[in-house]
């Protein structure tokens, strides 16, 4: 059997906050397969965004091992640890997070950029993650000329440019009215289908429920951790 992508032992996290110790995790000990779609959910305060932060090599634990494709970086500090993201995680936020004034395509770019692709090569890979995403016709448009749902798809393209190991998405449908949400989550299960690695961070029931394993995280522990089918199944 082959080693997880993810494999965490025992983590926990702790904070100082005042002369309070705060136990965000506690001793969480997970595996996640490479292809997986997995949802992470709890109220605030659960751990959730801690896990997430762990995970996407944001932060390190206090304790317990992270092994993430085989590399133990449990430790690492924080420019290796940046090394580590921009090789391994492609981030989606509720945000968007994109530059105002370049297109499209130029977001997409960015993190060949970064990475020292040549002005063809970028352009080259970047159109096809445009392509990926069905936002062709849309790629010399500026973030203020697209809508709320094409902007999220930018951002999933920039997050898959660099064909990481991991798509982490914290609540990718947060500033989405329902409809477009469902379309966002339509293109995640098409990128699930395709083999890539989905972790997303929801409090939307509605939303966890397109993944095909549910992680449910309180008091900095996984509560439950259940497999399902999705949500869609399409004919084939």
């Amino acid at each position: 059997m082959s080693a997880p992508l993810i494999h965490l032992e025992s983590i926990s996290r702790r904070y100082q906050m005042g002369g309070e110790t705060i136990h965000a995790l506690r001793e969480v000990s997970l595996r996640i397969n490479r292809g997986e779609y997995v949802a992470i959910m709890g109220p605030s305060g659960s751990g959730k965004s801690t896990l997430m932060n762990l995970i996407g090599c944001l932060d390190t634990p206090t304790s317990g091992r992270y092994f993430l494709n085989g590399t133990d970086v449990s430790h690492m500090d924080d420019n290796r640890l940046a090394e580590v993201r921009n090789r391994e995680i492609g981030f989606v936020f509720q945000t968007f997070n994109l530059l105002p004034r370049s297109s499209a395509l130029h977001n997409v770019e960015l993190p060949l950029i970064y990475a020292g692709l040549s002005a063809e090569q970028r352009r080259g890979i970047a159109l096809q993650a445009i392509r990926d995403v069905g936002l062709e016709d849309r790629m010399h448009h500026k973030p203020n000329e697209l809508s709320g749902g094409q902007r999220q798809r930018v951002a999933v393209a920039r997050a898959l440019v660099n064909k990481p190991s991991i798509l982490l998405a914290d609540e990718p449908t947060g500033n989405l009215d329902s409809k477009t949400g469902e379309e966002i989550m339509a293109l995640f299960e098409n990128l699930s289908r395709r083999g890539n690695t989905i972790i997303l961070v929801t409090h939307e029931e509605d939303i966890a429920r397109h993944a095909r394993r549910i992680l449910r995280i309180r008091d900095g522990l996984i509560a439950s951790d259940e497999s399902r089918e999705p949500l869609h199944e399409t004919a084939g």
